[in-house]
């Protein structure tokens, strides 16, 4: 075949920058976790009020996801990602000069509020750039990544703490999103059509995707959104998962530390790589589900009925294995429950991010933007809840999970009901 008639891949490189912000993004949100004893010692804070910093950047990363997809409507991804990021790095940077609890939450909420529009304008750059075909194995590669880079995060803290002060690492991690936005302005351009290495055959694959490009509407559309069944079933399962899976991320050591004395006895190395299981696990299953539900569509030709079935089976399997880890007294065998729940939660993010950008179309930032707000405020609570469970309910670690699990049984029964054949888009 003619190369002059063959489509280039030059669209894959949207991938490559998506998987590497991704991984920035998760180095720099999960980072705080290995830090918080340093954290707390240095600041005074107990864990409550470490609670409230953890809540900070999770209220601020819910309540700007909207308006970071909304403009990444209106502008294009270029613009917005350029902004947000060294927005981010910045405020990541200025976490290490906090000096008490107040300035610590000032410094995460405003980090939170740049963080909230990275993977909205993802879904938007992909919208854009990549077939429809190829939308779900793209989520899938970037949630693999972007899952691995906060599950090997823990280790990495550990090695910069050998060397340098809790506050100084944050500083070196600003300067992976700096360098990250350098090479994006250099390359990405809104349209394919503006990239010289896209050629015409290629262009003709992306005919249907260029419909998605920024129209410039002038609001967000609010009543066309509340007016969109699967829209709010995506909304309430993403908040639930999103209330467990920011359990891995801020309590998961504490929990090991408290599950007969983990963390007391092992060295440091070993601890992260447990507290970081249920991220690289959900990593793969990130990637599984995509192609799972790639599969069975091309067997079906049913992309909403194959997104469904992955997502019902893994939120029941994800409780079922949080429950294990309740039941375990073996603190290891508990880990290992948790880091399969993990997986088993991630199998739906490339089919739910998926249906955001299918439903939305060329609103698909305001859509993955509205899913990911309400999925962070179900975050927020969490980093409040666990305490408040703890000391106020009494429940104990236990109980901590039961809660948990009953929250997949939720996003299991919202997965029934997901048509990402529904359309929001006129």
């Amino acid at each position: 075949m003619d190369s002059a008639l063959r489509p280039s891949r030059t669209r894959y490189g949207v991938i490559v920058f998506a998987v590497m912000l991704g991984i920035i993004h998760y180095i720099d949100r999960v980072c705080i976790s290995k830090a918080r004893p340093f954290i707390q010692e240095d600041l005074h804070l107990d864990d409550t009020q470490m609670g409230y910093v953890f809540s900070a950047f999770t209220l601020a990363y819910a309540l700007f996801e909207i308006p970071g997809g909304w403009l990444g409507d209106k502008w294009g991804p270029r613009r917005v990602l350029l902004r947000i990021v060294m927005f981010w790095s910045f405020f990541t940077a200025a976490t290490g000069y906090a000096w008490n609890q107040m300035s610590m939450m000032v410094c995460r909420f405003l980090f939170g509020a740049g963080e909230a529009g990275g993977f909205p304008n993802i879904a938007k750059m992909f919208s854009v750039w990549l077939p429809q075909r190829e939308h779900g194995m793209a989520q899938g590669i970037t949630w693999l990544f972007a899952r691995w880079g906060g599950a090997f995060t823990p280790l990495l803290v550990v090695w910069v703490l050998g060397m340098v002060s809790w506050r100084t690492t944050f500083v070196i991690f600003a300067f992976l999103g700096v360098i990250w936005a350098v090479f994006f302005a250099l390359w990405f351009r809104d349209n394919p059509k503006d990239n010289a290495k896209v050629n015409a055959a290629e262009l003709a694959l992306l005919e249907d995707a260029q419909k998605n490009l920024g129209g410039g509407h002038a609001k967000i559309p609010w009543g066309r959104l509340f007016a969109t069944r699967s829209v709010l079933l995506l909304w309430v399962y993403y908040f639930c998962i999103s209330y467990v899976w920011y359990f891995y991320i801020t309590w998961m050591p504490k929990f090991m530390e408290a599950k007969d004395g983990l963390g007391m006895d092992m060295a440091a190395t070993s601890t992260s790589i447990l507290n970081g299981l249920p991220l690289f696990l959900g990593g793969i299953g990130c990637f599984l589900g995509g192609l799972a539900a790639k599969k069975m569509a091309a067997a079906s030709g049913r992309i909403s009925a194959a997104r469904r079935t992955v997502g019902v089976a893994g939120m029941l399997a994800a409780g079922l294995f949080i429950v294990a880890a309740a039941q375990t007294k073996n603190p290891t065998y508990a880990m290992l429950a948790l880091g399969v729940s993990g997986f088993f939660n991630d199998l739906s993010m490339p089919g739910a991010w998926g249906a955001c950008m299918d439903i939305g179309g060329k609103l698909a930032g305001s859509v993955s933007g509205s899913m990911n707000m309400i999925g962070n405020l179900g975050g927020a609570l969490g980093g409040v809840a666990v305490p408040w469970l703890m000391k106020s309910m009494g429940l104990g670690w236990d109980g901590v999970l039961y809660v948990a699990a009953s929250t997949y049984l939720v996003s299991a029964l919202c997965w029934a009901f997901i048509d990402s054949d529904q359309r929001l888009h006129e």
